[in-house]
């Protein structure tokens, strides 16, 4: 089986990319990998950050890896948080501080239109490719769910009556940005595997 490493310990994403990739690929988190480090990311876009995550851990290990930057773009509020969005109510990254500061935002908003959207980069021998996946939808006023982390209880997309976090895993993956950038990466991963 392949292995890649994913420049992430986020759990809740280790356990959504591993969901989708359905055992087709062994995947490291970067603790798994006996890799103890914070990546910075210092950059204005994700396309920017998630390069220099991959980049980083290539230049550490010499090892096919891979890494993803995900941020929530405001329509009204001109992308924002965007790159932030982790980090928009402060550093120690509290999802709760970050929902109540959006919606605080955006209290007396009529346009709640907002977009999801997923840049992963892959270093495949020493060679750097990225997949973007976008999900559209509105911001709602209120939490609404408890599954799902980061803005999914705030996230309606479109096509759909409730939010990420009141969805199942499958549910979720019907719409996701993160499923969208991770079946490009797949169908990139197998066609160079068939060429192989």
């Amino acid at each position: 089986m392949n292995k890649l490493i994913f420049a992430t310990n986020n759990p809740n994403k280790v356990s959504e990319i591993k969901y989708l990739l359905d055992n087709l690929f062994e995947i490291h988190c970067l603790k798994d990998a006996g890799i103890h480090i914070d990546i910075p990311e210092p950059h204005d876009t994700l396309e920017e950050n998630a390069t220099e995550k991959s980049t980083t851990i290539f230049k550490l290990t010499n090892l096919n890896c891979f890494s993803e930057d995900t941020g929530l773009e405001v329509e009204i509020l001109n992308g924002r948080p965007g790159v932030k969005s982790a980090r928009y109510a402060g550093d120690e990254c509290d999802n709760l501080k970050n929902i109540n500061k959006l919606l605080n935002e955006l209290a007396d908003s009529a346009n709640r239109q907002a977009q999801f959207k997923t840049v992963i980069s892959l270093i495949m021998n020493g060679i750097e490719y990225r997949f973007t996946g976008i999900c559209k939808g509105q911001i709602t006023k209120e939490m609404k769910g408890s599954y799902g982390f980061g803005y999914d209880s705030i996230f309606i997309p479109e096509g759909a009556d409730k939010t990420f976090a009141e969805m199942t895993m499958e549910e979720k993956n019907t719409f996701s940005h993160r499923k969208k950038a991770t079946h490009l990466l797949i169908d990139f991963l197998n066609k160079l595997n068939v060429k192989n």
